[in-house]
C-alpha cells in the first residue's frame, strides 16, 4: 500500500499546484499540453497493444468487456460518482461538465496500464513499490497538466486510484498464484486499446466514447486466455 500512498501524495500535490498555477498559463498553451498528453496516451496504448500473441483474445475481451459494460453502466455510473463529488465539494462555481471530465479522464488514465497492475502486485506482495515509484511521478506531471485544464475534479481520482491499487496490492497474492505472463500481456493489450480510446473522446476530442464501458475488458480477457488454455493441456 506504500506505492499508492505514494502515488495519490503526487496526484494530490501535481494537481494543487496546476489548481494554483493554471490561471497564469494561456488556454493556448493548456490545450496544446492537453493534445500533447493525448498524442503521447495514444502512442503508449498502441505500444501496450503491439504486444498482444493473439488479438483475438484483445477482441473478444473488448466485445464482451463492452456488453457488460453497456449492462452495468459503468460510465454512467462514474459520471455520477464525479456529480456527486463535484456538488459536495466544488463550491468554485466551475463549469459541472468539465469536473466530471477531469475526474473520469485522471481516473482512467492513472488506473489502466500494465505499470499499475504490475506495480500494485509487486507493492502488495513484497513491499517494492519501485514501479508505482516511477509511475507516481508520470501521473504527478499529468495531474498538474490535466488540473490547470481541467479543473478540481482532477484532485479526486486519487479515490479511484486508492480503490483500484488498494485492492489489487490487498490481492496480490491471490493475483500473482493465478494470472500467468500470457494473460498478464493479453490484459495490458486490452488496456492499451482502453488508452487509445481516452486518447480519442477525452484528450483530443475527436470523437465521443463511453470508455468506462470497456473497463471489464482487463477481466474478461485475461479470463479468454485461461479458458483456452484449459483445452490446450
Amino acid at each position: 500500500m506504500i506505492g499508492t500512498l505514494i502515488n495519490i501524495a503526487t496526484v494530490l500535490i501535481g494537481g494543487t499546484l496546476g489548481l494554483l498555477f493554471g490561471a497564469r498559463l494561456s488556454e493556448r498553451l493548456k490545450s496544446t499540453v492537453i493534445y500533447g498528453m493525448g498524442l503521447f496516451t495514444g502512442v503508449v496504448g498502441i505500444q501496450m497493444f503491439l504486444k498482444t500473441k493473439n488479438p483475438l483474445f484483445v477482441l473478444g475481451g473488448l466485445v464482451i468487456g463492452s456488453l457488460l459494460g453497456e449492462w452495468w453502466r459503468i460510465e454512467d455510473g462514474l459520471q455520477s460518482l464525479g456529480g456527486w463529488l463535484e456538488q459536495k465539494f466544488n463550491r468554485t462555481g466551475s463549469d459541472s461538465n468539465k469536473f466530471i471530465r477531469g475526474f473520469l479522464t485522471a481516473s482512467l488514465l492513472f488506473c489502466i496500464g500494465p505499470m499499475a497492475i504490475l506495480g500494485s502486485i509487486q507493492d502488495g506482495l513484497t513491499g517494492n513499490s519501485e514501479l508505482l515509484a516511477i509511475k507516481s511521478v508520470l501521473d504527478g506531471f499529468a495531474a498538474l497538466a490535466f488540473a490547470s485544464s481541467l479543473g478540481p475534479g482532477v484532485l479526486f481520482s486519487a479515490l479511484v486510484i486508492l480503490i483500484y491499487q488498494g485492492g489489487i496490492s490487498l490481492l496480490a497474492a491471490q493475483l500473482n498464484s493465478l494470472v500467468t505472463d500470457p494473460m498478464m500481456a493479453e490484459m495490458s493489450a486490452a488496456g492499451g486499446v482502453i488508452l487509445v480510446g481516452i486518447a480519442v473522446s477525452s484528450l483530443l476530442e475527436i470523437k465521443k466514447i463511453r470508455v468506462g464501458n470497456f473497463l471489464p475488458a482487463l477481466f474478461i480477457t485475461p479470463l479468454l486466455v485461461w479458458i483456452v488454455s484449459l483445452f490446450q493441456k
